[in-house]
């Protein structure tokens, strides 16, 4: 770095003395394939940004020639940013030669740049996020049911025959509406994240003895639903980052997008799909040397969305022991007796749980930060025990104590924070509602962290309800307002689609209508009865807001609606149809809604603030006092099950069956395993819980270190049977076994 002044020298040198061991690997990275396996707490993102500091002012970089750091969020992306912003400023050096960006705003540039190559015209395209309830998917299922009257008619008849005219409507309805969108969803998104066609899908289900063929059923709706998005003129995400692979693949085009870039690194590399580091390792390679230049940091043992999304950890782990990996093992988050506790876990976890050849977890302790480490306050003080495990009466006892605890804690020490994680929405929702009233006349500030700000789903939602509100009498309109209310807790879990086959004698039934049997079925028509009503008695402009407080927005889901019906009254240059503000809605859907965000996640972990939180959520995020409540072997590592409505069909969940199949083939084909013996749909379902336990128990891994100063475990010993279907001070409780992890802390296990 001869190149450099005196100060710039000195400043850069103490940046890197202030990196811990394993840190430093990084920082010293020079060229070629490297692997950061980092511990809860350490500071990767520290130790990231500081590595791109280095690299920019030892190698000059330019415009010409870019480091490249890919996140897989935008906040991630811009907290990143900074960080070499700041630093780049102090040392005094050029604010050039590197980018941060999501992997799929990497891809939108390369791909938007060739869109003769990749197929990617955002001129005529409109890129969007696909879920299983979209009206494209929806559309593909239903080609696929009227060209294939015999194999549905299968289907319907499922495992258990039954020509009840009710009930073959109903099992059709289930089909049409949940089983076969879900099977397409997870089969399409798995495949394109492996890069395989659906002729490749359909081959790979005559492998398996299944009655169904459900991944024939599934390759023939991905067929119908590419052909939909071509006419409908929209590109779903991994089609884009397929588009900017088929740009690299191109060698002239490859050569000038691998000489742009001097090297790439990779955080939260263990979210990653396999399409999607073939993207990065394609632009990483140098042109003319065929060396990959490419730094992934991640955690193996943090993969929390394996099990729903294509994101799996064997990758990560497999690039781990492919290449040079160094270890970034001390951490100053968390007191010393969280750290053994989650070591124990851990070591358990993947000595025990799941062999090492599975790739489900990688064993690396956690120590605490060296003497003299510069992060202030490193590895504080346990608050009592540090680790508490505690076993209630019932899950009220639970919430009473937690509550008198926190209570203590944060009067005593107002500068703290605290959160209570839950595995499930109904237990967060339980806990708020337990809690609000002990705490408002406080100084102690309750925060419930369930209402997201996701303004395309906020359209989706309304939409939905929206739909039904015009057509009450299509069983379509009516399932889709009841999944939403359903999602957001209005009304109590049931089997959905049997409402909804007869919608006229659910809504208004006659005298010689069959009385709804069940006090649910009776409350939820009582909802939707209200809903139909208010479409008539309020004003137009009013029915937005009054649907928003019926579904319990949060504030800054208020802000998004207002601006949403700002812009619908826009639109419609304010004339009063609702057949008009859908025909918006379906525009923003396709196009795209930008809603009210708030600016960082300080939110969540403000001091003398009690934030309830699920544990999914709380990744990233950490407090002094850690509680996590209702640990039972029935929630985790808890069953797969198949939703009533679709146990017809056999013991199994079809999208489960067929995600874990993909896996088993990808798998097999990137350790260059043959072929072999023919799976079974028995041993898939199996295969499809142990991917559910393992994921379980990293989650709770994540939950466990979020803690600094005290974590609390406790598992009553009354508890529901089904959160989904508790009821506060009206469902009974019984007998529930704790979860395995207080006989792992005890040594029992």
């Amino acid at each position: 770095m001869n190149h450099l002044s005196v100060h710039q020298q000195q400043f850069l040198t103490q940046l890197a003395a202030g990196l811990r061991p394993g840190q430093d690997a990084l920082a010293q990275w020079r060229s070629g394939e490297m692997a950061i396996a980092a511990v809860p707490g350490s500071g990767k993102s520290h130790a990231l940004a500081v590595a791109a500091v280095l690299t920019l002012a030892r190698q000059s970089l330019h415009h010409g020639q870019q480091l490249v750091i890919v996140t897989f969020t935008r906040a991630a992306a811009e907290g990143i940013k900074q960080k070499i912003l700041t630093h780049l400023k102090a040392a005094q050096l050029p604010v050039v030669g590197f980018s941060v960006q999501t992997i799929h705003g990497l891809a939108l540039q390369i791909a938007s740049r060739h869109p003769e190559v990749s197929g990617v015209d955002l001129d005529s395209l409109s890129l969007q996020d696909i879920p299983a309830n979209h009206p494209i998917l929806r559309a593909a299922v239903e080609q696929w049911i009227q060209a294939h009257g015999e194999q549905y008619e299968r289907l319907c008849q499922g495992a258990r025959s039954d020509q009840e005219k009710t009930e073959q409507l109903r099992r059709r309805f289930a089909l049409s509406t949940e089983i076969l969108p879900d099977l397409a969803h997870t089969v399409i998104h798995e495949s394109k994240s492996s890069n395989l066609s659906p002729q490749a899908v359909a081959k790979l289900g005559e492998t398996l003895d299944d009655p169904y063929q459900s991944l024939a059923i599934a390759a023939g709706i991905y067929q119908n639903y590419q052909q939909l998005l071509q006419e409908n003129n929209v590109l779903d995400y991994d089609d884009l980052v397929l588009g900017a692979i088929r740009v690299l693949q191109q060698p002239e085009l490859q050569q000038y997008w691998q000489g742009q870039i001097y090297g790439i690194f990779e955080d939260e590399a263990q979210d990653s799909s396999p399409l999607q580091e073939q993207l990065i390792r394609l632009l990483a390679t140098a042109p003319e040397s065929g060396e990959c230049n490419l730094v992934r940091v991640g955690d193996p043992n943090q993969a929390i969305n394996s099990t729903f999304t294509p994101a799996d950890p064997f990758y990560f782990n497999r690039f781990c022991q492919a290449v040079d990996c160094a270890e970034i093992h001390y951490a100053g988050r968390s007191s010393l007796p969280i750290i053994t506790a989650a070591n124990q876990m851990l070591h358990w976890a993947s000595h025990t749980l799941s062999p090492p050849d599975r790739f489900a977890f990688r064993w690396q302790e956690i120590f605490p930060v060296p003497n003299h480490d510069p992060q202030q306050n490193a590895n504080p003080d346990p608050t009592g025990a540090g680790v508490e495990r505690h076993y209630p009466q019932d899950i009220y006892a639970t919430v009473q104590q937690l509550g008198d605890r926190l209570e203590t804690l944060l009067t005593e020490n107002p500068d703290h924070s605290a959160a209570i994680l839950v595995r499930k929405q109904r237990q967060a929702k339980f806990v708020t509602e337990q809690l609000r009233a002990r705490f408002q006349p406080t100084t102690i500030r309750l925060y419930d962290a369930r209402s997201g700000n996701d303004a395309n789903h906020l359209v989706l939602e309304l939409y939905q309800i929206l739909r039904f509100l015009e057509r009450p009498h299509s069983p379509d309109c009516l399932k889709g307002a009841l999944d939403v209310l359903g999602d957001r807790q209005k009304i109590p879990t049931q089997d959905l689609a049997r409402l909804a086959t007869y919608p006229e004698k659910f809504l208004y039934p006659g005298p010689l209508d069959p009385a709804l049997s069940s006090g649910p079925a009776q409350a939820t028509q009582t909802l939707c009865v209200q809903l139909l009503q208010a479409r008539w008695q309020l004003p137009h402009y009013q029915l937005l807001p009054f649907l928003a407080m019926t579904l319990d927005y949060s504030d800054v889901e208020l802000a998004t609606v207002q601006k949403l019906a700002e812009r619908i009254a826009q639109q419609t240059q304010g004339q009063k149809n609702l057949r008009q503000s859908l025909e918006v809605f379906e525009m923003l859907l396709r196009d795209g809604f930008e809603g009210i965000e708030l600016d960082t996640d300080a939110r969540y972990t403000r001091p003398q603030q009690i934030t309830v939180i699920t544990m999914h959520k709380a990744k990233g995020l950490d407090w002094d006092y850690v509680f996590i409540p209702f640990l039972h072997d029935s929630e985790i590592p808890g069953m797969s099950w198949v939703p009533s409505g679709a146990q017809f069909l056999g013991d199994y969940n079809l999208a489960q069956v067929a995600r874990a199949q993909i896996r088993h083939f990808v798998h097999g084909q990137d350790q260059g395993r043959s072929p072999t013996a023919p799976a079974t749909i028995t041993t898939l379902w199996q295969e499809a819980q142990q991917l559910k336990t393992e994921e379980e128990y990293r989650l709770l891994y994540v939950a466990m270190t979020r803690a600094k100063r005290l974590l609390w475990l406790s598992a009553a010993k009354q508890a529901p049977f089904s959160w989904s279907t508790f009821k506060p001070h009206q469902s009974s409780l019984q007998s529930q076994k704790p979860c395995p992890i207080f006989d792992v802390l005890q040594g029992k296990i």
